[in-house]
């Protein structure tokens, strides 16, 4: 375990992680706290406080969540480091989990935020939120208690709407709207689509009415032909319901089972901002996706980071269906065959997305990591003050890089956003696994004062791992796109080593 020189960072009091005693305050050696300005000297600073000997465990009480909606032998239990995160008080506790320079399958990439959701504190017990606990008046109070002695925490607003509107407050249909709206319908509806053309129009955003379709054809999944688009489409579909039959049964299998019992757990960590993915419908047909597109890819399997990149191709796909707010859409509403439509249009249009970068997902992911290298590279050449800071205070790309390669940059940006990024992103020859680079070029120079006025590692990387964009709309992203398409023609030569 720790040293006995170690600085015990985050506990204050021996009973209450992150609470001072009522009656003492702190005793600091210094009058004034010293941040840690490199990487070394914040890693010594933030030696784990929790030791397995300390006897304070005793006090703790885990109730595992409730598995009775899982087949029988999978019982998925927290371990003993999500058990400690979830207690943390501190907001300086969720650093810890950021600092590893790159995640790799087994390794958890979601925050202690999303954790501490699924627990209440209860009597100074950690109980899960969905168990039964009954509590009386005084351990009630205890634990109003215990919460106004703990740290306030930010209250992220629910913006990440799922429609169209613009951060500004821009009409949903102006007339230059409707009249790509009308351009785009005489491109579809015609014998033969020009995908090039279509291609063209795409680059700078669907219309809403018309994403579904337009997505379907250029991620390769329907054919230009209009005749052949409602056969091919019966054939696939039913293709992929004979994989369900063929394959989901076998999740229970001792070979599969970790695999399913990984996606179980990360799919209700999707999204946990937005109702529609709460849903146990909805959870499901993701639970079907991810495990039949796991068990046909056996060279990668299974990836955390890849749940989210269904929830993109499920949104647009029920949009085609709902005229309301998607947000909080009630899906088993809909008739059963049309939500087998959204699900397997989904699996397809992702399996076609994850052929072009599966090697991210590979053993010890070398995609992601040459992605990581080649976005050092770049940034050092465009904005070269920005690169000698990172260096200056020892932050490496791979510590924040990771994520917006190994997500899409889905973390960082509203649901609505992604949306609009993925327009673009299917109008480019090679738009996830070769532009994706530039827009996150882009995305880091956008942050270029809040970056060059942080002094230290730790301010630098919490910046990093959590950028304002909660208010981001279709304007933003625009910028954002253009940008990244400047810098990829004056800079085309800088990865060299990363297109291929």
């Amino acid at each position: 375990m720790a040293t006995d020189n170690r600085i015990n960072f985050w506990r204050r009091n021996a009973k209450v992680p992150g609470r001072y005693p009522k009656d003492t305050k702190p005793k600091f050696n210094n009058p004034k706290s010293k941040k840690a300005c490199s990487f070394h000297e914040f890693a010594r600073s933030t030696n784990d406080a929790w030791d397995i000997e300390d006897e304070e465990d005793e006090d703790f009480l885990v109730t595992p969540a409730p598995t009775s909606s899982l087949p029988s032998g999978l019982h998925p239990t927290s371990t003993h480091n999500q058990q400690q995160h979830n207690e943390a008080g501190d907001t300086e506790s969720r650093m810890s989990d950021r600092l590893a320079p790159y995640r790799t399958e087994g390794q958890n990439l979601y925050d202690v935020q999303e954790e501490e959701t699924n627990c209440e504190h209860i009597n100074g017990k950690v109980v899960k939120s969905n168990s039964e606990a009954h509590l009386n008046s005084s351990s009630v109070r205890s634990t109003l208690q215990k919460q106004q002695s703990l740290p306030v925490r930010p209250i992220i607003p629910l913006v990440a709407r799922i429609s169209d509107q613009n951060a500004s407050g821009a009409p949903p249909m102006t007339v230059r709207e409707k009249s790509r709206l009308d351009k785009f319908k005489q491109l579809l509806a015609s014998p033969n689509t020009d995908l090039e053309e279509l291609r063209k129009h795409s680059w700078s955003g669907i219309p809403r009415e018309v994403r579904p379709i337009t997505w379907r054809l250029l991620s390769g999944y329907l054919p230009a032909n209009k005749e052949r688009r409602e056969l091919v489409l019966k054939r696939k579909r039913e293709e992929y319901f004979g994989f369900i039959e063929q394959y989901y049964h076998s999740r229970t299998d001792e070979h599969y089972k970790d695999t399913y019992r990984q996606i179980h757990i990360d799919i209700p960590r999707t999204n946990p901002l937005i109702p529609l993915f709460q849903q146990p419908v909805v959870q499901e047909v993701f639970e079907r996706i991810l495990f039949i597109w796991a068990i046909r890819h056996p060279a990668s399997g299974y990836v955390q980071g890849i749940n989210d990149l269904v929830t993109p191709f499920f949104v647009v796909f029920l949009s085609e269906f709902v005229t309301e707010d998607v947000e909080n859409f009630e899906v088993a509403a809909l008739p059963l065959d049309t939500q087998r439509n959204i699900e397997a249009d989904s699996f397809w249009c992702m399996s076609k997305l994850l052929d072009g970068i599966q090697d991210n997902y590979t053993f010890a992911q070398p995609g992601i990591q040459n992605k990581v290298k080649a976005l050092e590279e770049l940034v050092s050449r465009i904005d070269e003050d920005i690169h000698n800071h990172f260096k200056k205070y020892e932050v490496e790309y791979l510590q924040f890089a990771f994520r917006w390669m190994n997500n899409l940059l889905m973390r960082e940006l509203p649901l609505r956003c992604t949306i609009r990024l993925w327009d673009t992103y299917q109008a480019e020859a090679e738009g996830f696994s070769h532009f994706h680079l530039y827009v996150c070029a882009a995305f880091l120079i956008e942050w270029r004062k809040e970056i060059l006025s942080m002094i230290d590692f730790q301010g630098l990387l919490m910046l990093l791992q959590n950028l304002p964009t909660i208010h981001w709309g279709n304007e933003e992203v625009g910028l954002l796109l253009a940008e990244a398409y400047r810098l990829k023609y004056m800079f085309a030569d800088a990865p060299s080593h990363y297109k291929r």
